[in-house]
C-alpha cells in the first residue's frame, strides 16, 4: 500500500535527495518547495501519478494548513512527515539582530511546530503516523559564528524528543536526523582550505551525501522502525564519535 509523504523543503539539497527517494520507492509525495521552485516541479513531472509539488512558506500556518489540505484532498491522510525545511546563517554573535534570530527560529523551529499542528490531529485519529525532523550536528554541539543556527537545531532536538513523548501512546514514532557535513548548497561557500580542515575532523575523512541522509530517513520511515522513536541519529561519518 503506498504511503502519503510530505518532505518540506524538498527544492534542493537534502530534502530534494529524500524526496526523490521516496518517489521512486512508490510513494505518494508532496514535495514542498517555498523559493526554489523548478527543481520540485521537475520532481513533480518525473513522478506525475504519485507526487504533487506544493509551494509553502513553512513559518505561516496558514500556508501550511492549505498544503496539508491539498495533499489530504489528493492523496488521502499523511502518514509520513519529514520536516527538512530550513535555513542558515553564519555571522559572528555580535553582529547578529532581533530580525535575523526571529527569521531563523521561525523557519527553523516554528516550521517544525507548524507542519507538526497540521498533520498530528488525524496521525492521533488513526493511531499511526512517522515523524522525521532534520537537524544538524551543531545543534548538538554547536558551531563558532553559527550561535542562531546551532541553537534552533538544538530546539528542533528537543522539540523531536519530547514529542515522541507524547505521541507513543498513539503509535506515532517521532525521531530527529542530525546530518553533519554533507555537500550541500548551504556548504558551497567554504573555502576549500577550511574544507580539508572540517573533513580532517571527521573519521571517514570525506563529506557526506544527500543520499546518505536520505537513506536513513527512508528507513524512519519504514515498518523496520516502527519500534524506534525519540532517537537522535547522526548522519556524519563518525564526527560526533566520543
Amino acid at each position: 500500500m503506498k504511503r502519503v509523504v510530505l518532505v518540506t523543503g524538498a527544492s534542493r539539497g537534502i530534502g530534494y535527495a529524500i524526496a526523490r527517494r521516496f518517489c521512486e520507492a512508490g510513494d505518494n509525495v508532496v514535495i514542498n518547495f517555498n523559493k526554489t521552485r523548478e527543481p520540485a516541479l521537475e520532481l513533480a513531472r518525473a513522478f506525475p501519478n504519485s507526487s504533487l509539488a506544493v509551494r509553502a512558506d513553512v513559518s505561516r500556518f496558514d500556508q501550511v494548513k492549505a498544503m496539508v489540505g491539498l495533499a489530504q484532498k489528493s492523496f488521502g491522510s499523511i502518514d509520513v512527515v519529514v520536516n527538512n525545511a530550513g535555513i542558515a546563517l553564519w555571522q559572528p554573535f555580535t553582529e547578529a539582530d532581533e530580525a535575523k534570530f526571529d527569521e531563523l527560529f521561525s523557519v527553523n523551529v516554528k516550521g517544525v511546530f507548524n507542519v507538526c499542528k497540521a498533520t498530528v490531529p488525524q496521525m492521533i485519529k488513526r493511531k499511526t503516523g512517522k515523524i522525521i525532523n532534520i537537524s544538524s550536528v551543531w545543534g548538538l554541539v554547536g558551531a563558532s559564528c553559527e550561535v542562531l543556527y546551532s541553537a534552533s537545531k538544538a530546539a528542533v532536538i528537543g522539540f523531536s524528543k519530547a514529542l515522541a513523548k507524547e505521541l507513543g501512546p498513539s503509535n506515532i514514532t517521532v525521531n530527529c536526523v542530525v546530518p553533519g557535513i554533507i555537500e550541500t548548497d548551504m556548504n558551497n561557500d567554504i573555502t576549500r582550505e577550511a574544507a580539508n580542515e572540517l573533513k580532517q575532523s571527521v573519521p571517514l575523512a570525506r563529506f557526506g551525501k544527500t543520499s546518505d541522509v536520505a537513506g536513513v530517513v527512508l528507513f524512519l520511515a519504514s515498518a523496520g522502525a516502527n519500534y524506534i522513536t525519540g532517537q537522535v541519529l547522526g548522519v556524519d561519518g563518525g564526527f560526533m564519535i566520543t
